[in-house]
């Protein structure tokens, strides 16, 4: 049980949540709600992810940029993908994409207990995503704002990684973005 966080059916039902938050005693965040006096950080939004995510799936893509603070809200769809050697079920919600890859262990960090990608390889996902036409680029624009410099991060990433989807046109696009951070803070 995560003391600042209320879940449906662990502490209150969802009548009693739903009646809290009309009266501004609570405000959701992510997949839970929260006290409205309380502070909004990374631990509670990772936390929001415990049931979903388990013991076995990480949060990736917009999901691990919304929880480390580089997207002011959540995306519609949570994106989850495999942390664990064994496959596990797949969560059945249209609320959430999931990829059945492994994703090694040091892609991710462990925030409040649920596995949460890396920042950098947050953007490198997001990036691949945004070049293929299956994510937003405003969400690698939002990744910049937030942290510029994990521009050459992720770079070094893709280079000493293996084989990845859509590698080559994100290296590209991570390149020019490159050459913008860099035209911008010289």
């Amino acid at each position: 049980m995560w003391p600042f966080l209320y879940f449906v059916d662990d502490r209150l039902s969802t009548a009693e949540l739903t009646a809290a938050r009309l009266d501004g005693d609570l405000v959701e965040i992510g997949d839970a709600f929260m006290p409205a006096d309380a502070v909004e950080t990374r631990e509670l939004r990772a936390a929001s992810f415990r049931l979903a995510a388990g013991s076995q799936r990480a949060v990736t893509h917009g999901s691990a940029a919304w929880i480390h603070g580089a997207l002011a809200a959540p995306p519609a769809v949570h994106t989850l993908q495999r942390a664990s050697d064994r496959r596990a079920a797949v969560p059945v919600d249209g609320r959430i994409r999931f990829r059945d890859v492994r994703i090694p262990a040091a892609d991710l960090l462990s925030i409040s207990g649920v596995a949460v990608t890396t920042p950098v390889r947050t953007l490198v996902d997001l990036v691949r995503d945004a070049v293929a036409g299956a994510g937003p680029r405003a969400h690698v624009d939002e990744m910049l704002a937030w942290r510029p410099a994990l521009v050459a991060d992720a770079l070094r990433w893709m280079e000493t990684s293996g084989p990845v989807h859509h590698k080559r046109a994100a290296y590209a696009e991570l390149r020019s973005r490159q050459e913008d951070v860099t035209r911008y803070t010289s």
